[in-house]
């Protein structure tokens, strides 16, 4: 697949606790140099952002991250804070332990509270597929579209494993019509990219590609 493509596909991201003004800086001026879909930053860095990139690629944040379980009304002032400061995408982590005690009357309408804030902004529903059977995965499917979100996303990539190629058919074979795929956490390699989005993903959350788009430009 060719490399641009791939790379119009990424949210180039950095979420490490450790993350400087400096780093997110230069964050957003690979994204605008390699045309990648957005960036995706912490919360405290969403203005920053915005301001670095002036509409050259869009700004991404998380809600409830990395765990999931703060309250509905905590995600959904995240959601209002982040919009204001600009922010044209969030990527929520979804009740999980709700989720494993079945109740999904409380995830599907967090995900629509959410949604309701995010307006005509993307809303990215990250389910954490490392903690989940198979069975959750596919009623998480249903849900998260039923929800009026826009993405479902496998991963954190704070959590024990990131997003697999199994996970993306799956999504691949239960998401209704018009809900998206987002793979993230752990894809090491254009290769990876390329068959993550092969199998069905519009949309990769890595922090690794930009630089490896570089070294391949390059000729390293």
């Amino acid at each position: 697949m060719d490399i641009n493509k791939i790379l119009s596909m990424c949210d180039h991201t950095l979420l490490a606790q450790t993350a400087t003004e400096a780093e997110i800086i230069a964050l957003c001026r690979e994204a605008a140099e390699f045309k990648t879909a957005s960036v995706c930053v912490a919360p405290c860095y969403v203005k920053l952002a915005s301001e670095t990139l002036c509409g050259k690629s869009a700004v991404c944040t998380v809600v409830g991250f990395p765990n999931g379980n703060t309250t509905t009304a905590s995600k959904c002032f995240e959601t209002r804070e982040a919009i204001a400061n600009s922010a044209d995408e969030i990527d929520m982590v979804i009740n999980i332990g709700k989720l494993r005690e079945g109740n999904l009357k409380y995830v599907s309408e967090e995900i629509a509270a959410v949604k309701k804030e995010c307006g005509n902004k993307i809303l990215k529903v990250i389910i954490e597929t490392c903690l989940l059977s198979d069975e959750e995965k596919k009623t998480m499917c249903s849900l998260v579209a039923s929800s009026g979100a826009d993405y479902i996303k496998t991963s954190t990539g704070f959590s024990k494993g990131g997003a697999t190629l199994a996970d993306i058919k799956l999504f691949a074979e239960y998401v209704p019509e018009g809900l998206r795929i987002k793979a993230a956490g752990g894809i090491s390699s254009l290769e990876d990219a390329s068959a993550f989005i092969e199998a069905g993903a519009s949309r990769l959350g890595t922090s690794r590609l930009v630089k490896l788009a570089r070294e391949f430009r390059e000729g390293k």
